[in-house]
C-alpha cells in the first residue's frame, strides 16, 4: 500500500513544523537516583530538543527543506534553541521571540543500565500562541505540515488552514486535552505514542484501544511501541512493524526521529511497510547516543543498517 500523496510543487519547503522546541539538560546516571541521595553523573549534555523541532533537524540532515514555526524565550536559552535549529539548516524566519519570557526547558535523567529516561519540564504559558499571531501563508508554505498536540488551539487552526490548501498533515500525539478529539478528526496521519490510545479511550487492551481510536479519526493511524517497533491499521487489519533491539544509551527523542522517518517515507512515496521499517531503524539508531539529536543517523547509516539485517 502506498499513499500516493499529490504534493504541491510551488511550495518553498518540503516540511513545515509547528510545535514544541526545548533546551534539554541531559545526564546519564549509574542508576535512577534514590530519594534524598547524591550521585555522580556518568555523562552530561545540553542540547536542543522538542518533538517537532527535533523531527525537523533529522529531516534537514536527510536533505529535506524544512521550516520551523514556534515561540522561544528572548533570553539565553531561547537563543540557544534558535541557533540549534538554524545551525542545522532549518528555516527559523517565522520563529517568534517572546519578550521577557524563559524558553521551554527539560531536565532529563537517563538510567545508565537501560537508557530509559525520565523528563522534568517547564514551559511558560506566554509561549502559547495567542489569537491572530499565526500566519496562514507561513503555516501553508510546505508540502507537508507536521504538528504536535501541545499548543492545541494553534495546532487546530494550522490543521484547518492546511486542509483548505490541500496540504497533508502529520501529528505527534502523546497527551490528551479537551480539544484533542476535535483535532484528530482533521489530521491525515495520526502517529501516537504507545500509551496514547489507552489514554484517549480509557481501554487498557492495546489493540482494542487502537481500534477504538481509529473510529475517532478518518486519518491513517499508527503508534510507536518503543523497542517493539510500531503498529498501524491498514485495510482494517493491525500491522506490526518489528523494532530493532540494540543497547540503548538514551531513548530521548526516539519518537521524534520516528516521526521524521515516517514523513521522509511519505515524501518518497514508499510502501507502508517500508516507511515503518525505515522509521523504526532511524529511531533505534538514534538511541546510540545521549540526547534527541546527537545520535540521529545519516541516510547512509540507516540504509546500511537495514541492508545488514
Amino acid at each position: 500500500m502506498r499513499f500516493n500523496l499529490a504534493f504541491q510543487k510551488n511550495k518553498p519547503f518540503d516540511v513545515v513544523g509547528m510545535g514544541l522546541n526545548s533546551v534539554d539538560f541531559l545526564c546519564i546516571t549509574p542508576e535512577f537516583p534514590k530519594f534524598n541521595s547524591k550521585m555522580k553523573m556518568l555523562q552530561f549534555s545540553r542540547q536542543g530538543g522538542g518533538q517537532v523541532a527535533t523531527a525537523l533537524v533529522a529531516l534537514s540532515r536527510w536533505g529535506v527543506k524544512t521550516k520551523y514555526i514556534g515561540k522561544m524565550g528572548d533570553e539565553e536559552l531561547g537563543q540557544f534553541s534558535l541557533q540549534s535549529l538554524k545551525g542545522e539548516g532549518v528555516d527559523v524566519t517565522s520563529v517568534t521571540m517572546e519578550p521577557h519570557t524563559p524558553n521551554q526547558l527539560a531536565m532529563i535523567i537517563v538510567d545508565g543500565p537501560t537508557g530509559e529516561r525520565t523528563i522534568l519540564w517547564d514551559r511558560d504559558e506566554k509561549l502559547i500562541y495567542r489569537e491572530g499571531e499565526l500566519r496562514k501563508e507561513e503555516i501553508c508554505s510546505g508540502k507537508i505540515l507536521h504538528l504536535d498536540g501541545h499548543d492545541i488551539r494553534a495546532a487546530l487552526q494550522a490543521t484547518r488552514w492546511a486542509k483548505e490548501e490541500g496540504i497533508p498533515t502529520v501529528i505527534d500525539l502523546d497527551k490528551v486535552e479537551s480539544l484533542t478529539p476535535e483535532l484528530i478528526k482533521e489530521i491525515d496521519f495520526v502517529v501516537t505514542s504507545a500509551r496514547f490510545p489507552t489514554l484517549f479511550t480509557g481501554i487498557p487492551d492495546r489493540e482494542k484501544a487502537f481500534r477504538e481510536l481509529q473510529r475517532q479519526t478518518p486519518g491513517f493511524l499508527c503508534a510507536t511501541l518503543g523497542h517493539e517497533g510500531a503498529m498501524a491499521l491498514v485495510d482494517g487489519q493491525i500491522l506490526y512493524a518489528k523494532g530493532f533491539r540494540m543497547k540503548a544509551v538514551d531513548t530521548t527523542g526516539a519518537g521524534d526521529v520516528f516521526h521524521a522517518g515516517f514523513i521522509f517515507g511519505l515524501l518518497q512515496n514508499w510502501e507502508v511497510e517500508e516507511i515503518l521499517r525505515f522509521a523504526n531503524a532511524a529511531a533505534a539508531l538514534k538511541c546510540r547516543d545521549l540526547g534527541g539529536r546527537k545520535g540521529i543517523p545519516t541516510l547512509e547509516e540507516a540504509q546500511k543498517f537495514l541492508n545488514q539485517l
